[in-house]
């Protein structure tokens, strides 16, 4: 059984989603052992700690460096015997040294279809304004590895979702969330965790 850390900055609806999924027992080869977030008080701590799992905090700003930053990850990481990172809203950059440690085992959720809309920027609400404003028809959610490259990592998993007329900025993001990312990200971190569970 694999321990998964979950690497969260907001509300969390990502990681809710991995922890229902894992209820249903949809993920046998993992457990999620450990939240960490990038500032105290976000919900998301909330959502870990109803689920009864460990939480930390480690914030960028209280490091004078990134390196720093990236070691005191490290540590939280290691210290609770991580084997697989899944980034779910997660808004702090990784490091060479954070990417190093876990190859092939840090997961990332983007909700576009890469390789359109990604990269150095897109995020949020970014994403779909720039989808919207592109007159994109079909758009939807990845699940890939993470490497050096923003959002250049091995893709995992894609699902399609619809754009549809009328549609704002909010409301595409909730039907990519609901639609493609809630579906896709407990799928994708099952079939990681059961490939490297020998």
């Amino acid at each position: 059984m694999l321990k998964v850390a979950v690497l969260v900055s907001g509300g969390g609806t990502n990681l809710q989603a991995i922890l229902d999924s894992q209820a249903r027992g949809e993920n046998p080869h993992g457990r999620v052992e450990l939240v960490v977030a990038s500032r105290p008080g976000v919900y998301a701590l909330e959502r870990a700690e109803k689920a009864g799992v460990e939480t930390a905090v480690v914030r960028r700003k209280d490091y004078a460096t990134s390196a720093e930053f990236d070691a005191a990850l490290l540590h939280t990481l290691r210290s609770h015997g991580i084997d697989v990172v899944v980034l779910a809203g997660f808004l702090s950059i990784l490091g060479p040294s954070v990417i190093a440690a876990y190859p092939d085992r840090i997961l990332n959720v983007h909700p576009s279809l890469i390789p359109s809309f990604c990269g150095e920027g897109f995020y949020g609400l970014r994403v779909h304004e720039a989808a919207l404003a592109k007159g994109v028809k079909v758009t939807g959610a990845t699940v890939h590895f993470v490497n050096e490259e923003c959002d250049g990592g091995a893709i995992i998993a894609q699902k399609a979702v619809d754009v549809l007329p009328g549609d704002t900025p909010e409301t595409l993001q909730k039907r990519v969330m609901v639609e493609a990312e809630w579906k896709l990200l407990p799928a994708a971190l099952a079939t990681v965790c059961e490939k490297l569970d020998v």
